[in-house]
């Protein structure tokens, strides 16, 4: 387990330099509950401490592991496809439809635009230039004089129905001041306004009225919610809640100090156990192992090695080359009675090579016919030729190798 080193000092969290005197309950109440919780949490302090080792075993042992090659396999799966079919499939196919686009498409609407549109577009631009000059030319010349004339007379009309309609419009005026406006004023001012300022008068006392009694029945319910409500709240808040919550408040601050306190002296404590733990373990496996591979093994793989395997690989050697040497020895020996053999036969080389050659030059050798047979080349012995025989500093077996 690989905990923090304990300090020297003392265990728990400073005071805050404001604090003063500790009352008797917070005395009481420390060593009890610092005790019961010591109780409690070094068992959980313990289980979380061999769990995080745990997990991290977990960790550097299974799951990284499983997630490279999870990450690898991934990337087989779903990377490497999208990207060999994106830089196979997709981008030549892509050059390829936009080459096609382009021969399709591109040139011959270039090829429209530039030996058809522009020519009829600059036919059609000549033809409005010569319709908009004549346009241009009866707008001028036929219908800006007509225009004029027209809007002459209907300026002359204008005035005569503009001094007609002043008349009647002065006329009009006139009668609704006298029958309208000076009747509704007069009726504004000495019949609706009396009437209005008594009816204000009068809603104005009606509120001053209500206002009062609500002023009345509002004073007597504040006094009587305080009476029956907010004072004996207040009491019990001042003299029951208030005493009770400070109580529980030092009850909370100690049970956190002494849980503080617990987990640190926990975490002492499984340091200790998982030192303990692991000299017990180096005691009881790790050393007799070591032991056992030093004084044992390595002495008894020295003396194997020195008394049997080399032994047995040199007798191996020397058994090989022995053998390689009486298979060459066989293999001289009926080399030379085939070679016996065939001079019993046919005598020495020489003597047949004189009994063959005649006493003059002698004649080249006959045009084969045609479709005969060509007579096979002679051949030579078919016995191989006898390699150099292995040395000992030749040998490449490597058992004999130092």
């Amino acid at each position: 387990m690989d905990l923090e080193k304990p300090s020297a000092g003392p265990v728990g969290p400073p005071r805050p330099p404001g604090a003063g005197a500790e009352g008797c309950l917070a005395v009481a109440i420390r060593v009890p509950v610092r005790i019961v919780v010591l109780v409690l949490v070094v068992p959980v302090r313990m289980l979380w401490d061999a769990c995080v080792v745990g997990g991290r075993l977990l960790r550097d042992t299974v799951l990284r592991p499983l997630g490279r090659v999870v990450g690898w396999v991934a990337r087989a799966l779903f990377v490497w496809p999208w990207v060999a079919l994106w830089r196979y499939v997709v981008v030549p196919l892509g050059t390829a439809l936009a080459w096609l686009g382009r021969v399709l498409l591109v040139v011959p609407a270039v090829w429209l635009y530039r030996a058809v549109l522009t020519p009829l577009g600059h036919a059609l631009a000549r033809f409005a230039g010569g319709v908009g000059s004549v346009l241009g030319w009866m707008y001028t010349r036929l219908l800006t004089p007509v225009g004029h004339a027209v809007a002459a007379l209907f300026r002359g009309i204008g005035l005569v129905l503009g001094a007609v309609g002043g008349g009647l419009w002065t006329v009009a005026a006139w009668l609704a001041r006298y029958l309208v406006v000076v009747p509704a004023t007069w009726l504004h001012r000495w019949v609706l306004t009396p009437v209005a300022r008594a009816v204000v008068l009068l809603l104005t006392g009606l509120v001053w009225v209500v206002r009062m009694m609500l002023l009345g029945i509002g004073a007597v319910l504040y006094w009587t919610a305080r009476v029956l409500l907010v004072l004996p709240a207040l009491a019990l808040w001042r003299w029951v809640l208030v005493p009770v919550g400070r109580a529980l408040a030092v009850v909370g601050r100690e049970v956190g100090d002494a849980l503080g306190h617990a987990w640190r002296v926990a975490g002492h404590l499984s340091l200790a156990v998982g030192r303990f733990l692991g000299r017990l373990l180096t005691w009881i496996l790790v050393d007799p192992a070591r032991w056992a591979y030093r004084t044992v093994l390595t002495p008894v793989g020295h003396t194997v090695r020195d008394l049997v395997l080399k032994p047995a690989a040199e007798a191996a050697c020397s058994a090989g080359r022995a053998a390689r040497q009486a298979l060459a020895a066989a293999r001289d020996g009926a080399r030379q009675a085939r070679a016996d053999f065939r001079r019993l036969l046919f005598g020495p080389p020489g003597e047949q090579q004189l009994a063959r050659a005649p006493e003059s030059r002698p004649a080249p050798p006959p045009e084969p016919r045609a479709g005969a047979a060509r007579e096979p080349d002679p051949i030579g012995p078919r016995e191989p030729v006898a390699g150099g025989t292995r040395t000992l500093g030749s040998s490449t077996t490597a058992l004999t190798k130092d």
